[in-house]
């Protein structure tokens, strides 16, 4: 049994948890007043009357939490000093506009390598089945090598049958029939 007696808090209450629309809400109410505040310190209340203007500060609100999402949060002094490295290459995107799909494509070092890699085993290929490679010669005097001991066996096993009928015929020769038992 665990150290509390039960599963839950040493407290008799079940836990509560806020959902996350809940936090979201409760930030722009807060990021609002805050909106508030600094409209009534700088120019009193002539933005907080226009509708408008208030319509877009909510709009450009949330297109800077958005950009914040996808800038990382600078830790430590990072934030306070604006630093260039000159070294970092900034992601630039472009539109859809401005892409040049009719423009020749230039290719990476591995695409490039890849395809030199295929031409020369496509000629290499060429080259072996014409038979001018060294691995080719090698192979053909090989297979030359080897039909010359197959025939060599096949003429040996001709003649055999050859000598196997004639001394069937005779009755002599060294397998025509049983010779002379003798015992030592």
């Amino acid at each position: 049994m665990p150290k509390g007696g039960r599963k839950g808090g040493h407290k008799g209450r079940a836990r509560q948890y806020t959902s996350p629309e809940e936090i979201d809400a409760q930030l722009q109410a807060e990021k609002q007043k805050a909106r508030e505040e600094e409209e009534q310190k700088e120019g009193g209340d002539g933005a907080a009357g226009d509708p408008k203007k208030e319509k877009k500060s909510l709009d450009s609100d949330e297109s800077e939490d958005e950009e914040d999402d996808y800038q990382q949060k600078r830790k430590g002094v990072e934030g306070l000093i604006d630093i260039e490295n000159p070294n970092r290459v900034a992601q630039t995107t472009k539109k859809v506009t401005q892409l040049d799909l009719d423009g020749p494509k230039e290719l990476s070092r591995r695409e490039r390598e890849e395809i030199e890699k295929q031409k020369a085993k496509e000629r290499y290929m060429k080259m072996h089945l014409a038979g001018k490679t060294e691995q080719a010669k090698a192979d053909l005097a090989r297979l030359a090598i080897i039909r010359k001991q197959r025939e060599e066996a096949a003429r040996k096993k001709e003649e055999e049958r050859k000598g196997k009928g004639w001394a069937a015929h005779a009755g002599t020769g060294p397998n025509s029939g049983p010779g002379p038992a003798t015992k030592h």
